[in-house]
């Protein structure tokens, strides 16, 4: 299974119509520059969006991913400038805070019986509050190891680069794919996200593979925050405020529906590609607000809404019924 399911393909289909569209319009929209563009600055919602994408298909919610991107940004920068740490040693550091955060999340999630939307609600609240304690001011990374991260690329034909920021996103994605969907635990996350109380009934250890979703959006949200501070060059506690939501619709617009068991990676990564491509063409139409964005984008999830209502069933049934006691 590789998730190339009926939502996914809509997603895929929808993003190759829009990305035409718009480069008959705008036709430098077609180049490999901007498609290099598109990768790099949708990286670091790209790689929330595959943590995301675990704990929706298991059924969960996250809403701590943007804080946590924010107090890993935070935290690499306060290292590398005030402690004297080398990145890759900052980058350690932050990488494993998140996925222990992301895990005692989980662990709260297991042991305790409480809803996801309220432990990750408290969990983005520590993580904003303790990013705001270390500075409330943008801190700035000033290490000649982030000026060549920044400005290495792999050359594409025609112009442009894919940048490191951008091949981490993909590699993400990648990673995130082959454990969702072909390995044994992305097998159990699809279970738990099914039904949790059939899933532990065929011996599925749920706690377990709750905590490791958890500390698996974790780990990704500190990653996105390590991408986060090498794309802005700085770290900031107030960054990336409400990117929590904006990650949610890349999955939903992907295909995968908010109850569980149901999503997958390839269409994740192309919901995100459609929102950074709305923001593209704002930028290429240049009347238009970044808010047009939001508003395209909630339009879009009602559509997979009402296709996704239109292909059930049980929808069906009922608009017959409602139809035939019409008649009568």
């Amino acid at each position: 299974m590789i998730g190339l399911r009926a939502p996914t393909m809509v997603t895929i289909g929808l993003f190759v119509l829009m990305y035409a569209v718009f480069a008959l319009q705008f036709p430098y929209m077609a180049t490999p520059r901007v498609a290099g563009n598109l990768l790099t600055d949708s990286a670091y919602l790209g790689i929330l969006a595959v943590g995301m994408t675990m704990v929706i298909v298991a059924g969960g919610i996250d809403l701590s991913v943007g804080a946590v991107m924010a107090f890993s940004s935070l935290l690499i920068a306060i290292a590398i400038g005030n402690w004297g740490l080398h990145p890759l040693a900052a980058f350690a550091v932050a990488l494993t805070l998140g996925a222990g955060f992301g895990a005692l999340v989980g662990a709260a999630i297991h042991y305790l019986e409480a809803p996801p939307f309220i432990v990750t609600l408290t969990a983005m609240f520590l993580a904003r509050g303790a990013a705001l304690v270390l500075s409330q001011d943008s801190v700035p990374v000033q290490h000649p190891l982030y000026a060549q991260m920044a400005s290495w690329s792999v050359p594409l034909p025609g112009g442009g680069g894919l940048t490191l920021i951008a091949v981490i996103m993909i590699a993400a994605f990648v990673l995130g794919g082959l454990i969702l969907h072909r390995t044994r635990f992305g097998s159990q996350v699809y279970a738990v996200g099914g039904d949790a109380r059939a899933a532990l009934l065929m011996g599925a250890p749920v706690g377990r593979v709750t905590i490791l979703i958890y500390a698996f959006s974790g780990f990704m949200a500190a990653l996105a925050g390590v991408v986060f501070s090498i794309y802005t060059g700085a770290g900031y506690a107030l960054s990336g405020v409400g990117v929590e939501l904006e990650a949610i619709a890349a999955v939903v617009i992907g295909g995968a529906l908010l109850t569980g068991g149901s999503g997958g990676m390839i269409g994740s990564f192309f919901g995100v590609m459609i929102q950074g491509l709305i923001l593209t063409y704002i930028t290429f139409e240049g009347s238009l607000t970044s808010w047009w964005a939001k508003i395209v984008i909630g339009l879009m999830i009602l559509l997979f809404l009402v296709l996704r209502a239109a292909g059930d069933s049980r929808w069906l049934n009922r608009l017959r019924a409602l139809s035939s006691g019409a008649r009568r």
